[in-house]
């Protein structure tokens, strides 16, 4: 079974090289320099230019339905032989929720919550971004469902970063 991994920036390339992952997402400020991984082809990263806020704020990049549709098309041409990471600055709230996302949207059939549960367990700190989930949300068809388990599962723990973890597609 193919492996989803999250991590802050900071361990970006750590991570990648303990996984052999062949895929990045990045979710970051635009503006944000982002090194590729040595290992990682070009191809196979994608960097998406978002701001972590849930309300528009001026000099931001409010995250919606266009980010979530390049991740989507992104994780869905994903051949799942070897892992994928996803990261942004912290490994709490963007890249969590595009963990999320991803896994909901490569396995249609897990429930909303229990993989919320799942994420809270493996990742203490996660606090998924709202705007991204709502925007898979609707995206994805589930009728608020994921929305309201990320609710369900409330902030994570205080934490300046996230552990790497690995989050199960099945």
């Amino acid at each position: 079974m193919p492996t989803l991994h999250v991590s802050s920036l900071s361990r970006l390339v750590e991570t990648v090289e303990a996984t052999r992952a062949s895929h990045v997402v990045t979710l970051i400020n635009a503006a944000t320099v982002v090194e590729r991984p040595p290992s990682i082809r070009e191809d196979r990263h994608l960097f998406i230019g978002v701001s972590d806020i849930s309300a528009p704020l001026d000099g931001h990049i409010l995250p919606g339905a266009e980010h979530v549709e390049r991740l989507l098309a992104f994780v869905r041409a994903w051949d799942r032989a070897h892992p994928i990471v996803i990261h942004c600055w912290a490994g709490i709230s963007r890249s969590t929720a595009a963990a999320y996302i991803t896994a909901s949207a490569l396995n249609p059939s897990l429930d909303e919550e229990m993989l919320a549960q799942r994420l809270r367990t493996v990742a203490p700190s996660a606090t998924p971004n709202p705007s991204l989930i709502a925007a898979a949300d609707a995206l994805l068809g589930r009728g608020g469902r994921m929305s309201r388990a990320i609710e369900a599962i409330g902030r994570g723990a205080d934490a300046f970063e996230g552990t790497p973890f690995q989050l199960s597609l099945d």
